[in-house]
């Protein structure tokens, strides 16, 4: 079963949800070739060779931080923004999940503690790297 969303807006990706469960043969990708941050899966089986490999040189320019959050456990609810700051929706993530953050606004509700290994690119620029806005009320949740 393939077990994973795609967050949308006017045919903007907002977020990628891989559950826990998740599993297919093979591997896949779950971001367009553009996206700065390439998310993938990969099953392989026993024996299986990826060939050693070097990474090329290549400049890129990035515009855009994008965020993959790793859950290691606990339940946290992430509220969905457009670029204009307003809420569109929410969904539970939770241990073993993996969400990646690719456009508009994005927070947090902390719903069971939680541990999580966040990855995004660099180098980080302080406050000049975001902006902060009032969050929604408990009442304004719209879970999907």
């Amino acid at each position: 079963m393939e077990n994973f969303e795609t967050i949308e807006l006017s045919g903007k990706i907002l977020g990628v949800i891989i559950r826990a469960d998740y599993k297919k043969e093979g591997i896949a990708f779950f971001t367009p070739d553009t996206f700065s941050q390439q998310l993938g899966y990969m099953n392989r089986p026993t024996d299986y060779i990826i060939a050693p490999h070097v990474h090329n040189l290549v400049e890129r320019k990035v515009e855009l931080t994008q965020e993959v959050l790793i859950v290691r456990s606990g339940k946290v609810r992430v509220d969905f923004y457009d670029d204009d700051r307003n809420y569109i929706e929410s969904r539970i993530i939770q241990t073993g999940d993996v969400c990646l953050l690719a456009n508009g606004g994005h927070g947090f509700k902390v719903l069971e503690q939680a541990e999580m290994i966040e990855v995004k690119q660099g180098p980080y620029c302080g406050e000049m790297d975001k902006v902060r806005f009032e969050a929604i009320s408990d009442e304004q949740v719209i879970l999907k």
